[in-house]
């Protein structure tokens, strides 16, 4: 009995020996553990933790640079910057963004873009912790959110700069505008390698000359390093580093004489390319119809941005550079030129013209625009009266490779090289361009309407306007320039002048660009095409009109009073003044607009006035 009790107890002593083993064996490995993952935290990844309790205390904030400013030549303010308020959300102070957000569009109107636009920006935020709610309150907005402020800690009003364009679509395909940095900008930025220059609810240029002198305009982003707390409530500011200002940009453009040739238009679509033939200064730079820039800076809706997209009347395309037309006529002096060069005209050169031509061993008739045709025709007259069939036949004998040869002279089929990020190279049609384009051989009958300006050939308006630049001052292409100089806006350092980087010789003997020029004279006199654009003027024009065909009529005759307008013939008009010693060209295109003669040389003489009024 004794013996059963001592065995008994000693299996109990036994069990709890070994539980009291397997605790402390436990322990050890529990404590194991702990010491392990505080070695971790604590002297293997100490810096990486550090760095986060640093980042959760410290919350850095951009300071957003003021925007260079952009003037015209005579120091008239075309771009500005105003102060207004904006939304920005915290995103330290706060797990449930969404959620701040809706409750805050019960107060303040927050459109689907915006949400958009915060989407997006929630995705990408990683460098700062702001981001833009809503931009450029009003008044009204201001104290209703002021005075419901503590049901947002998570949102802060802060003051921001918005960009102002005084002159709104007169300026706006010149100009261009700004807009927030989207995902894709950020991304773009990325590859450049300018990413962490920018912020999520930054300002960038997006296109014109806002987008072409960017880095000139944006200046360096400023940064507070504030400490707040575990609410994300700010409490002191521990450093700041100040923004540097962006420079100021001159453009050689006279807002007065843009105002001029924009209202010159009045309701018809169209461009206009004003410069100065010797050194390529852009003195106006109109595409009508333009746009109202401010809605991008203050947010475009989708159903305003699709109003544009669909507009018949295509307001968001630069006409001037990135628009391309057939020439029509104003092809005709280069045309001409290539004749006199080639040697296979002179100026005393004639033929009969009895209103169309015809191929050799060919019945087709190419009909001459006045029925009857011209009677006798020299070089001369061919360009003051504008003779189709003297250029068909011209254009015969010169062949395309020729003729490509000579229309790339003057700059045709290329681009220009002027101070804006994108535009349009036009066609300059050649045979190895017709077979890389529809796989198809050159055939004669393509010469034929090359020679008046029609067929594969397309322009920009900048582009005729240089070429009649090198017409005007008879010797050389000149590259274009929209920008006279860059201002520091402390005035600390001296201005950066900006001058074209490109000037070409033409390569062409003086005394047969002078038939041209004289040629061009002509039509601006009695008899002309133009001759009642000049009447009256105090100084003398040269030029030359021009028709150009939107739409072919199978067996009808053309009449614009009973076509759609849409179909209507363009009309153009290319011209340089004073005729002895031009210090101003230009070319003029007006959509659907019908004879450049009686419409688009009307515009030019305007302009043209308005010039030489300002001129001492």
């Amino acid at each position: 009995m004794r013996a059963h009790r001592y065995r008994k107890s000693s299996s109990v002593l036994n069990e709890f020996n070994a539980r009291i083993h397997g605790g402390i064996v436990a322990m050890l490995i529990m404590s194991a553990l702990l010491l392990g993952r505080l070695f971790y935290l604590q002297v293997v990844n100490a810096d990486y933790y550090q760095v986060r309790a640093e980042n959760n205390r410290i919350n850095v904030t951009p300071i957003l640079p003021n925007r260079g400013l952009i003037y015209d030549s005579k120091g008239t303010v075309l771009a500005k910057n105003y102060s207004s308020y904006a939304l920005e959300l915290l995103l330290g102070g706060t797990d449930d963004p969404d959620r701040v957000i809706s409750g805050l569009a019960d107060l303040i109107i927050i459109s689907d873009e915006d949400r958009r636009r915060i989407e997006d920006a929630l995705r990408v935020s990683s460098r700062f912790s702001n981001i833009v709610i809503r931009d450029d309150l009003s008044e009204e907005e201001v104290a209703l959110f002021t005075s419901n402020a503590y049901r947002f800690p998570e949102i802060q009003l802060s003051a921001q700069l918005y960009r102002e364009y005084p002159y709104g679509e007169i300026t706006s395909h010149l100009l261009g505008h700004v807009r927030r940095v989207s995902e894709a900008d950020l991304q773009r930025l990325e590859q450049k390698g300018l990413k962490t220059a920018y912020t999520n609810s930054d300002w960038i240029g997006k296109v014109g000359i806002e987008a072409f002198y960017e880095s000139t305009l944006r200046g360096q982003l400023g940064l507070n390093y504030v400490e707040v707390d575990s609410r994300g409530t700010e409490i002191r500011l521990l450093d700041r580093q100040n923004p540097i200002s962006g420079q100021n940009v001159v453009l050689t453009i006279n807002i007065a004489l843009q105002q001029v040739a924009y209202d010159a238009f009045a309701d018809q679509n169209g461009a206009l390319i004003a410069l100065d033939p010797n050194d390529g200064s852009v003195l106006a730079f109109v595409s009508k119809p333009g746009y109202d820039p401010s809605y991008f800076v203050k947010g475009l809706d989708t159903t305003t941005w699709q109003q544009m997209l669909d507009s018949i009347d295509r307001p968001l395309v630069n006409r001037a550079s990135s628009g391309v037309y057939p020439p029509g006529s104003t092809l005709k002096p280069f045309l001409a030129l290539a004749g006199l060069e080639a040697g296979l005209r002179t100026p005393a050169w004639s033929m009969w013209d009895p209103g169309y031509f015809s191929l050799p061993g060919s019945n087709a008739k190419f009909r001459d625009w006045k029925k009857g045709g011209h009677g006798q025709v020299n070089m001369h007259k061919a360009i003051v009266e504008s003779v189709d069939t003297y250029f068909y036949k011209l254009a015969d004998e010169l062949g395309i490779d020729t003729i490509h040869r000579y229309l790339t002279r003057f700059g045709f089929g290329a681009k220009t090289g002027i101070d804006l990020p994108s535009e349009s190279n036009g066609v300059a049609p050649s045979r190895e361009w017709k077979k890389r384009r529809f796989g198809t051989p050159w055939y004669p009958g393509d010469t034929i309407s090359v020679g008046i300006g029609q067929g594969y050939n397309l322009v920009t308006p900048l582009q005729l306007a240089v070429a009649t630049a090198g017409i005007a001052n008879g010797h050389s292409l000149v590259q274009p320039v929209l920008t006279k100089a860059e201002l520091d806006p402390t005035f600390k350092k001296d201005s950066t002048s900006i001058t074209p980087t490109r000037v070409r010789p033409l390569l062409m003997s003086p005394q047969n660009v002078k038939v041209l020029q004289k040629a061009m004279e002509g039509v601006m006199r009695p008899g002309g095409t133009a001759a009642n654009a000049a009447a009256g003027a105090t100084y003398t024009m040269a030029g030359k009109t021009g028709t150009a065909q939107v739409f072919g009529l199978k067996g009808e005759d053309y009449d614009e009073n009973t076509i759609d307008k849409k179909l209507r013939d363009h009309a153009l008009f290319i011209a340089y003044a004073p005729a002895d010693d031009p210090t101003i060209a230009l070319a003029v295109i007006v959509e659907n607009g019908g004879h450049g003669g009686s419409v688009a040389a009307p515009i030019a003489r305007k302009v043209f006035d308005a010039y030489f009024k300002s001129q001492p």
